[in-house]
Formats: structure tokens, C-alpha cells, sequence
């Protein structure tokens, strides 16, 4: 077995804040996550959760990656988006065009995420959270597909996207041209290795898909961290 997507992590300036947002978008329960952060568990087919480590770091640029939430009518959009800026999100312009029928917003701490209009067939089949998506290589996309075992449900054009074989949201890359990095990513991923499992065979296995080790400057207590072909950080947890 490989490892599974334990989570989905936000460096958070107010932790506690930014997960009581998030969990009053997602309708998810908010849970302590020692040693000093907390973490929301998934309320639907998710699969991971997410978590949110303090960080001093300021956000810088956008994201690579963001939440893209659906809808089952304008309606519901029109609720989820009221929703959101009840709870202090806000508007944001990264490009959009006056006639794409999804809204940007940001969270309290800047991080952008999309509200994605009905009849999306993409997304169609998808939960709330209907992606994870990344700005991203058609070569890490593939990295992804091996390191999870999930398998590719887009390659087109550069375009990538995967799956759980156990459903949830698709994580999905847009190939380039890709933004530049700005300093560490402010989300990550964070790996849980097989149960009884072997964190340092697990580290070399994705070493072997393209993976790099890295050091974050944070200590690496109770995990592994590492960075993705596009450059990435992510981290391998403790087996469970």
C-alpha cells in the first residue's frame, strides 16, 4: 500500500480563526490537532482533512492551489457565496472574465478559492468541494497519479486530473504557462504512510517518482519533508 492524502494544510496567521471560516463554509467539525494547530474532519466522501499549522510567514502572490466548490443551482451559488462573505471572505480579481459564471473570493487570510456556477460537467459528479485545483506540470500531475496510486481521469493538452478510486474531489492541474514560485507554498499536502508502514522506504519510493528532499527550516519532527517535481513542499507524516 502507498501512502494515503491525510490532509489538505493552510499556514494560518490565526488558526483557530481561519478554521472556524472554513468550517462554516464546509458545514465540517472543527477538532484539535496537537502539538498547536487545529484541523476540520470531512462530513462527506472528502477523504482527507484539513488542517491549519500556525505560521508567522505573510502570504505572498497567489496560491498555486485553491478549493473550487459547487453548486446545484444559481440559487445555491448565490447562498454559498452569501455565506462566505457573512463569514468574511471578499471578493478578489485574478483575471476573471465578466462572463465566467464562477465567483472568486478569499478567505479571511487571503487564500482564494472559487464558487463554480451549476451545470459544471466536470465537476458534475464531484461533492462540495468539487477540486483541489493546482496550477501545475502535466509532469506533476502524473507524479501525483503514481505517489497516491490515484488514477488520471484528464489528460488533455497539458491538462491533468485525479481521483480517488474512492470518490471525492479531483485534484487537477492546469499545465503552463505556470506562476512563478514565491517562497514556500502557503498550502501543502501532508502524506500519511500505511499503517505499521515504513516512512523511509514510503520517502524513497517517491524519491524514485521524482520527489526531492527538502528542509523547510522548521524542523522535521514526526515527519519528512519534501518537494513535488514542480517544486512543492509537501511532508510524510509518521506512520499511523
Amino acid at each position: 500500500m502507498t501512502s494515503q492524502l491525510f490532509a489538505v494544510c493552510f499556514d494560518a496567521s490565526r488558526p483557530l480563526r481561519l478554521a472556524q471560516f472554513w468550517s462554516g463554509v464546509l458545514g465540517w467539525e472543527l477538532a484539535d490537532d496537537p502539538p498547536d494547530g487545529v484541523a476540520l474532519l470531512p462530513s462527506d466522501d472528502t477523504g482527507f482533512r484539513i488542517r491549519f499549522p500556525p505560521s508567522r510567514e505573510q502570504k505572498i502572490g497567489q496560491n498555486r492551489m485553491h478549493f473550487d466548490l459547487t453548486s446545484t443551482s444559481l440559487k445555491d451559488q448565490r447562498q454559498t457565496v452569501a455565506r462566505a462573505l457573512g463569514l468574511g471572505a471578499r471578493h478578489i480579481d485574478v483575471g476573471q472574465r465578466p462572463e465566467d459564471g464562477h465567483v472568486v473570493l478569499a478567505d479571511p487570510e487571503g487564500n482564494e478559492f472559487c464558487v463554480i456556477e451549476p451545470g459544471n460537467s466536470f465537476l458534475a459528479d464531484c461533492g462540495f468541494i468539487g477540486a483541489l485545483a493546482c496550477d501545475g506540470s502535466q509532469e506533476v500531475g502524473y507524479f501525483w497519479s503514481e505517489a497516491l496510486e490515484w488514477p488520471l481521469v484528464w489528460d488533455q493538452d497539458q491538462e491533468t486530473a485525479i481521483r480517488s478510486p474512492h470518490g471525492g474531489p479531483k485534484i487537477t492541474w492546469g499545465g503552463p504557462p505556470l506562476m512563478p514560485k514565491t517562497g514556500k507554498n502557503r498550502l501543502h499536502f501532508d502524506l500519511a504512510p500505511p499503517v505499521h508502514g515504513d516512512r523511509q522506504a514510503e520517502a524513497e519510493r517517491l524519491l524514485s517518482l521524482g520527489a526531492t528532499r527538502i528542509d523547510t527550516g522548521q524542523g522535521e519532527v514526526g515527519r519528512v519533508a519534501m518537494a513535488d517535481p514542480d517544486g512543492n513542499e509537501f511532508c510524510v507524516l509518521k506512520p499511523r
